[in-house]
């Protein structure tokens, strides 16, 4: 399971900067989203994924049994999960009042506007 996750990481890796070179401010943006949620499955897969079961600390143990993954990467990707959707959001908000005020959706024709 850990080297198709890694595959689609890469994929994802690849679709992200090619989408990111392009002119366009939507395709920017996914370029973008791709490489957010390629670097969350990155950090993922780091650890490892362990044998399936929940990672619960039971009664009397103060550490988590051998071969399980350590919890604190899947917190640490919640986060970024929950502030990349916000972060998405406002770039399409502003994205759209761009192109609604200027009606340029070019990125090199956006940087060379004087009105």
């Amino acid at each position: 399971m850990e080297i198709i996750i890694i595959l689609l990481t890469g994929f994802l890796f690849g679709c992200g900067i090619y989408l990111m070179l392009r002119r366009g401010l939507a395709r920017m943006l996914i370029g973008i989203l791709f490489l957010s949620q390629a670097c969350n499955l990155a950090i993922l897969v780091a650890p490892g994924l362990g044998p399936g079961f929940s990672a619960i600390i039971g009664d009397g143990e103060t550490a988590l049994a051998a071969g399980y993954p350590d919890p604190l990467p899947q917190a640490l990707i919640l986060t970024a999960i929950v502030i990349g959707f916000g972060v998405i959001a406002f770039s399409i908000a502003l994205i759209k009042q761009v192109y609604q005020k200027l009606n340029i959706e070019d990125y090199d024709r956006l940087t060379h506007t004087d009105s």
